[in-house]
């Protein structure tokens, strides 16, 4: 089997060459496969089939077959059908607000030496947390699908603000060079006020934010720039979500283009995807987008870049 080119990795990611984007498997890598998730006291996120288990419960949803539960979005969208858009956000939150510990790729990312840009598609707070205990500064930019009267803005609380600055996308200012920022695509739940919570979580909502992408409304052009030159560093994420290839689809529109021209006589930046036992046609899906997959635990992969850090420390000290 061949392996991640791990000191490669590890050098672009302490020079600030890298974006990671973070999907669901992130949040549970640590977690046990045989482990059960307990609603109603519990102790670590759930699995996307967990949650929609439960709100499928919840809202009598007519299932015609176990393979529904595998779809998260439409069971939200009927819970909000049936419940009430604020319902499920007062659900959501229920469930997501709780004091979870980040895992080891988290407090990894908040080590790095030099400023990251880290793209996330989930709502927990485990990045911001590792951040604050490693004592980093960070900024955090969010989508707000649950504000109509920002339809057409982004969130951003600059380092230590209590509260958000709502910026027209393509107006958002942050030196990427020396400031760290986590960019939550689909939004958050917020650790301290509910006003703040947003969820792309239902049909509806997707379909609204890749309409956004389509107008260049929903990730800010800095971003865009910033991405042309770094390399990319997808962990936990399954190309089996539709979702996910289109969103990468539109983000190609903007991002390959300038790689291209940037990078005509040296060749295309590496970028890589982290995941445990990729199906064949996920491997295909990720090579057609210039991305290398390696099926690897992500956990194995995060022990052996903090092996690499560990080894520079020790050579620096």
């Amino acid at each position: 089997m061949i392996e991640p080119p791990y000191g490669v990795i590890w050098n672009r990611l302490r020079q600030g060459k890298v974006v990671p984007f973070l999907g669901a498997g992130a949040s549970l890598a640590e977690v046990d496969a045989s482990s059960l998730w307990d609603a109603a006291s519990p102790d670590r996120l759930p699995r996307a089939r967990e949650l929609a288990e439960v709100l499928a419960g919840e809202a009598s949803y007519p299932l015609s077959g176990p393979s529904d539960l595998e779809d998260l979005a439409k069971v939200c969208s009927y819970y909000a059908d049936v419940a009430g858009r604020p319902v499920l956000r007062e659900r959501l939150r229920e469930v997501l607000n709780h004091v979870y510990t980040p895992g080891r790729l988290h407090h990894m990312l908040a080590s790095v030496p030099s400023p990251l840009t880290i793209v996330t598609t989930n709502y927990d707070c485990l990045l911001e947390a590792a951040f604050r205990a490693a004592g980093k500064p960070y900024d955090l930019v969010i989508y707000p699908t649950d504000r109509k009267d920002l339809a057409n803005a982004i969130l951003w609380w600059p380092h230590g603000a209590s509260e958000p600055v709502a910026k027209v996308p393509n107006d958002l200012d942050i030196d990427l060079a020396t400031t760290n920022v986590i960019y939550k695509m689909h939004g958050t739940v917020d650790g301290t006020d509910p006003e703040w919570d947003s969820f792309v979580i239902t049909e509806e909502d997707y379909v609204d934010f890749l309409s956004r992408m389509t107008v260049n409304t929903a990730i800010p052009s800095l971003f865009f720039q910033h991405f042309g030159s770094r390399s990319f560093l997808f962990l936990g994420y399954s190309l089996r979500d539709w979702n996910l290839r289109v969103v990468l689809k539109n983000m190609g529109k903007h991002m390959y283009s300038r790689r291209l021209i940037d990078q005509e006589e040296e060749g295309p930046l590496p970028s890589w995807a982290i995941q445990d036992a990729p199906t064949e046609l996920e491997r295909r899906l990720w090579d057609k987008r210039g991305i290398s997959i390696f099926d690897v635990k992500l956990t194995n992969f995060v022990s052996q870049l903090e092996d690499r850090r560990a080894a520079a420390a020790g050579r620096a000290g």
